[in-house]
């Protein structure tokens, strides 16, 4: 008999499983309307070259993702955002992330997405922000010095160069820089995240509910942190950078003639990704979000408001090992035990129970790991003068 023969029209078991387990933890319906969330790819299972009972995590499913998964063996890529986003009217190799789509399925892995849905859910990424901006850093809360000034940068009087200056200037523009490699959140710290549940007295709430979807009826669009002891924002960045991986930097907008040492926050509007659709009516002190456009950045210091951003998806990353993979994993032990059972049932009642299937149904295991590939196209690059190359860019 063929090897096609074997294969089926539908997804392999351990793939219904994970979707299941996905759909329990964050429902479709929980999603905005925009976005196109669920079973994106469904490659068809042949149980004589089946993957692993596996599942790579991921935020944004590139070329180099879709080799991990294709070299690991897993069954199932669960990546944040959606590869389909728009109707395709072709699927061609010409198209990079089209490649990365038929090589999946050629190979048997499936692909899922739950993007906004995960936004939304109560203990979702909204609530993993909150979590991080009230958080409790595991050393004393770095000591805030009020600024010597309040002014911009001095100004700096414009003088006529002398001759000698003249003579110098060839030597000064020769002056060597290098350039670092361009860095990123470590993955390593993104797993040991250095932030303990909060000790500052807060609330939060949910800036724009939903309300229809059963079972996740505190579900919806951004978070919104009320303290009740303003706290310095020196102490929210730091907060922040640890606990979305110790980038090198990150833009922080803040009102002209204010300095960060001097400003303290009482309210923190948040939302993962691009949130200017979710934070544009709201009365906070600060945003903070993965991107805000030029625009809307000057509207809010205007208004008073301080903007941090991390770069679209350094706001998303660390949640997939702090909190999804261990979600994922306690649940879909549970549902990888039921599909088994029912499928090893409805195939014994077709009579078509082969050795193969009893293999592939016999196998206990579950495993899910984060990509160790997945990163935002975006890093930090630190310029350095030749007396600093070498040293650390911390």
């Amino acid at each position: 008999m063929s090897m096609s023969t074997y294969t089926t029209d539908k997804a392999s078991p351990f793939t219904r499983a994970v979707v299941r387990s996905m759909r329990k933890l964050y429902p479709e319906a929980l999603a905005e309307g925009f976005d196109n969330t669920g079973l994106l790819l469904e490659a068809p299972f042949d149980p004589i070259r089946r993957q692993m009972n596996s599942v790579l995590l991921t935020i944004d499913l590139t070329k180099a993702v879709a080799d991990e998964a294709i070299e690991r063996k897993d069954c199932v890529v669960v990546s944040y955002h959606p590869i389909i986003f728009r109707d395709l009217k072709s699927l061609t190799l010409a198209d990079s992330q089209q490649q990365s789509l038929l090589r999946l399925a050629l190979e048997g892995i499936s692909v899922y997405s739950p993007h906004t849905a995960v936004d939304a859910a109560p203990e979702g990424l909204g609530d993993w922000l909150a979590d991080i901006v009230t958080g409790t850093l595991s050393d004393p809360e770095p000591e805030t010095k009020t600024a010597e000034s309040a002014t911009e940068t001095p100004e700096v009087k414009s003088e006529e160069p002398s001759k000698d200056d003249k003579l110098q200037r060839p030597t000064r523009m020769s002056l060597q820089r290098t350039y670092s490699r361009p860095t990123y959140p470590s993955p390593e710290k993104l797993q040991q995240t250095e932030l303990a549940p909060s000790t500052a007295d807060h609330t939060r709430s949910v800036i724009h509910p939903i309300t229809h979807v059963k079972g996740f009826e505190s579900a919806g669009m951004g978070r919104l942190v009320r303290f009740s002891n303003p706290q310095p924002l020196t102490h929210l960045i730091e907060r922040i950078a640890r606990g979305v991986g110790n980038p090198k930097g990150f833009p922080v907008a803040i009102p002209q003639k204010r300095q960060v040492e001097d400003i303290s926050i009482n309210t923190v509007g948040i939302c993962a990704g691009s949130g200017h659709s979710v934070l544009k009516d709201i009365d906070a002190d600060l945003l903070f979000t993965g991107e805000l456009s030029h625009h809307d950045a000057l509207k809010a210091t205007e208004k008073g408001q301080c903007v941090v951003t991390l770069f679209h998806s350094n706001t998303e990353r660390g949640f997939l090992s702090s909190v999804l993979k261990g979600k994922l994993t306690e649940i879909l032990q549970k549902e990888w035990k039921t599909v088994r059972e029912d499928v090893e049932r409805e195939r014994e009642e077709d009579g078509i129970l082969t050795p193969e299937w009893e293999d592939a149904l016999k196998d206990e295991d579950v495993l899910v790991e984060v990509s160790e590939r997945d990163r935002d196209p975006f890093g930090i690059v630190i310029l350095q003068s030749s007396e600093q190359v070498g040293k650390p860019l911390s």
